[in-house]
């Protein structure tokens, strides 16, 4: 049997896609089970009451990814 958990969407940060079915793949900042916030990458549904899989990053995986993108320009 699946844990209960729990999550809060601190802060939607951008839409990258939304598909005909209404869910969108988002950036988000949430907090797990109470835990801290991090940064979210994954598809929720409309009104954010289901998700897909997806990842989470810290605040220094965030950073890093970031600096990867920009040494791609």
């Amino acid at each position: 049997m699946a844990q209960a958990f729990s999550y809060e969407i601190l802060e939607e940060i951008a839409v990258l896609s939304e598909n005909d079915k209404g869910w969108r793949k988002e950036l988000n900042i949430v907090s797990w089970n109470g835990r801290p916030p991090k940064f979210d990458l994954r598809d929720w549904g409309p009104e954010h009451e289901k998700m897909g899989k997806g990842i989470t990053l810290s605040n220094e995986e965030f950073a890093a990814l970031q600096q990867a993108l920009k040494l791609m320009d």
